[in-house]
């Protein structure tokens, strides 16, 4: 396989490899023992929607690697508007070695994949987040060693990351629980395609409360993504009541640990102190962005594709 579109184009076994060597190489940088295996190589970045975390994370990976990163906004290239999706991905790809694009279509990453010849992955789009669902993956092996199991509560609306937590937490094992208000969960369509492994389900329900209370991750993300804005005063209504916080918390394990992608919405779908009394959690998952996608250029770019 040699692009990272979707959680669900791998199996289980692929998605665990990917985990376990993602966490062997984390160790590996902190003991300053990380070879730059990526010397010489490019990456092309496409950026149609701006990110903090996703540009820092893949510039870094590849300066590490000992390669470069070439950052490109939808102003620079017109991606499928002043040139068609197809011309771009054959000419980055005679000139890079691979390519990361965060866009708002899908359809166009599809497309970027078809064409170029070379690996390409998707750092975000409206369907779905790949790379920071393993990256909560990997936190969560982290916090938890075994994953096969444990329940994740998705405390929100059924969005891209949610769509791509839910195919890796059912491959893996792990039970997925979506507590959203009517409207707003993942649709039947999606949720008929999960491919459940050993104990994974995926369980809908209403009430937060009975969605974590046997949860070992608590789950929230924004409320109002990119794109939705003139929606948001409608969102906040209909979300009342799923908020992270102290009331909620109590509900759940003392075991849990609270994730959230970011950016975090304080006073929205999480508190302040509930953001504070998980923060080492959270930024954990941040930094983990950058050590699975690491691992992942490696293998895309320096091995030729996921086995």
């Amino acid at each position: 396989m040699k692009d990272f579109i979707n959680i669900s184009d791998f199996s289980a076994r692929q998605l665990q490899d990917l985990l376990e060597r993602a966490i062997a190489d984390k160790a590996m940088f902190r003991a300053g023992k990380l070879i730059p295996t990526l010397p010489r190589k490019t990456l092309a970045m496409i950026f149609e929607k701006p990110s903090l975390r996703t540009r820092v994370s893949f510039e870094t990976a590849m300066s590490q690697l000992g390669g470069h990163a070439i950052y490109l906004t939808q102003a620079d290239i017109g991606l499928g508007n002043r040139e068609a999706v197809q011309d771009i991905a054959r000419v980055l790809a005679r000139i890079c070695d691979g390519i990361m694009a965060r866009t708002f279509s899908h359809e166009w990453v599809r497309q970027l994949a078809i064409y170029s010849p070379r690996p390409v992955i998707n750092a975000l789009t409206d369907y779905s987040h790949p790379c920071q669902a393993m990256a909560d993956l990997m936190t969560a092996a982290e916090c938890f060693d075994e994953l096969a199991g444990r329940t994740l509560a998705f405390i929100g609306d059924g969005n891209n990351v949610a769509r791509s937590l839910a195919a890796g937490c059912l491959k893996l094992g792990m039970k997925f629980i979506l507590a959203c208000p009517a409207g707003y969960e993942l649709e039947d369509a999606f949720v008929s395609t999960l491919q459940p492994e050993g104990k994974g389900e995926y369980a809908l329900v209403r009430d937060p409360c009975a969605a974590v209370a046997k949860a070992d991750v608590i789950y929230t993300d924004t409320w109002v993504s990119m794109g939705q804005e003139g929606e948001k005063e409608k969102r906040q209504r209909d979300f009342t009541g799923y908020q992270v916080n102290a009331s909620l918390l109590k509900a759940a394990p003392s075991r849990a640990v609270v994730m959230h992608c970011l950016p975090a919405y304080r006073g929205c779908e999480i508190t302040d102190d509930a953001f504070e009394a998980h923060a080492r959690t959270i930024l954990e998952q941040a930094e983990n962005r950058l050590h699975f996608q690491r691992s992942l250029l490696n293998v895309l770019i320096g091995e030729g594709g996921i086995r």
